[in-house]
């Protein structure tokens, strides 16, 4: 049995620690950061302005029935830089409002029960898009806005959390798709988890698609580790990623 003294000791030090740990999650969260249940630092969540991206084409220069024929999984990107009118399109093609007067805006791709559980990011290297910084940008499909929320060319440490898949690394952006799953589950229960993983697979297929007529092309990773991603992206332990799309110019 220790000494009344050695318990305080221990009870003080203990204390100490934990107004110290408190005083410095102060700190982080008043800079920007955040540290995940691990205790990992989580990248810099930053909120800047929204941008609005050039209203989508809906006609291209090549047929539904071309895209699907040529679509392939690519892996090799010149060191080109993307367009703004592409990124508009790439995510639009993904997540953006198709009819917004019915239910509560449908979207591109269609989802079990109309709720939505996606949420779509872009990671921009540098130079990676004309006129746009490096940084991960979230977009809004009602306003078809994006909003940087993590600053800086992530795009080496996306590729380790890829296990260290290059195209990741090479790609000017990559698509980032996560899930909300309870936006499902509330309605669907267990059943979710299919439905969200199927919506994903629909929307990288249009992904896909849009790229072929633009002349880009892009591969789905499907290995990679979520936790890591979520730090990166400093996302809520509630919002898991469920695709990486490294998107480029074809060679």
């Amino acid at each position: 049995m220790p000494s009344l003294g050695r318990r305080r000791f221990f009870k003080s030090s203990l204390f100490l620690a934990m107004l110290f740990g408190g005083i410095v999650a102060g700190i982080l969260a008043f800079l920007g950061y955040r540290v995940d249940a691990g205790g990992d630092l989580m990248s810099k969540r930053v909120e800047g302005e929204k941008i609005k991206l050039p209203s989508p084409r809906l006609k291209g220069n090549v047929s539904l029935e071309e895209a699907i024929y040529h679509r392939r999984s690519r892996r090799e990107y010149l060191e080109k830089p993307l367009r703004i009118e592409d990124i508009s399109q790439l995510l639009w093609s993904a997540q953006g409002i198709t009819e917004p007067k019915l239910w509560v805006g449908l979207r591109s791709a269609p989802s079990a029960g109309g709720l939505y559980p996606l949420e779509l990011y872009v990671a921009v290297k540098e130079k990676g898009v004309d006129g746009l910084k490096a940084g991960v940008y979230h977009y809004d499909p009602y306003s078809h806005t994006i909003t940087l929320k993590v600053e800086g060319d992530i795009s080496k440490p996306l590729m380790a959390s890829c296990v260290d898949q290059e195209w990741v690394g090479r790609a000017p952006i990559n698509l980032i798709f996560t899930a909300i799953f309870e936006r499902t589950s509330i309605k669907y229960g267990k059943r979710a988890l299919q439905y969200v993983y199927q919506e994903s697979g629909h929307a990288a297929q249009n992904v896909y698609l849009q790229a072929e007529v633009l002349g880009l092309g892009g591969t789905v990773i499907g290995a990679f580790i979520e936790s890591e991603i979520q730090n990166l992206l400093s996302l809520p332990s509630n919002e898991i990623p469920v695709y990486v799309m490294p998107i480029g110019a074809i060679k």
